[in-house]
């Protein structure tokens, strides 16, 4: 079953949100097995909010190991996500 992430980081910024999608990048991360969509905003004080929606909480769990040392090197604290499972996909 997919799940939906919600991650809210008051510690990133944009600058910060560029650097650790780099460094994923770099890492072979850029595009991690199981992920299905990412979509990042900018919250109303600046801070990055992150949706992303995944085959499974491993695919997560697994991705975390190179996400959460990149979200360190870019100077970001992580946080645990909210998780909801999917209930529906719309395109367009």
């Amino acid at each position: 079953m997919s799940i939906l992430t919600v991650f809210d980081l008051s510690s990133m910024t944009k600058d910060s949100y560029d650097k650790a999608v780099q460094g994923l990048a770099e890492a072979g991360q850029g595009s991690p097995n199981g992920r299905q969509y990412h979509v990042a905003g900018a919250k109303e004080d600046g801070s990055i909010i992150v949706v992303d929606v995944w085959d499974s909480g491993e695919s997560l769990a697994a991705f975390a190991e190179t996400m959460v040392p990149e979200l360190q090197k870019a100077g970001v604290s992580p946080v645990e996500p909210a998780v909801y499972p999917v209930h529906n996909v719309i395109v367009g």
